[in-house]
């Protein structure tokens, strides 16, 4: 994963829950961990949130934005970056894809 390659895999489930996490402001780690549960129902230890947060910093997706709204006990917030936006935005659009031809397939659940 580079700042520059947002097309060359599928994101992992926890790197596209957490861009989705941040890409409606800056959050701490805490509640990018809490986000990530309720929207996606996978539970996420701290060792998880903060390695992924690490790995996509070091990637340029995400940056430091300070201390955490509200909440300076927190420690530092994240934000996403231009890069981590088109990955998010590419990603997106490839579920997109996806969810149109399974729609397409007119699949019973019942059968």
């Amino acid at each position: 994963m580079t700042s520059d390659d947002t097309s060359a895999q599928p994101l992992t489930p926890v790197v596209l829950h957490t861009l989705l996490a941040l890409a409606e402001g800056p959050l701490h780690g805490y509640a990018v961990m809490k986000r990530v549960e309720e929207d996606s129902g996978m539970a996420m230890g701290p060792g998880t949130v903060y390695g992924s947060l690490q790995r996509l910093e070091e990637a340029g997706w995400i940056k430091e934005a300070g201390p955490a709204p509200g909440d300076a006990r927190r420690g530092r917030a994240f934000a996403l970056t231009a890069a981590g936006k088109a990955a998010l935005g590419v990603e997106g659009a490839r579920l997109a894809r996806l969810a149109r031809r399974v729609g397409r397939l007119r699949l019973d659940p019942a059968r």
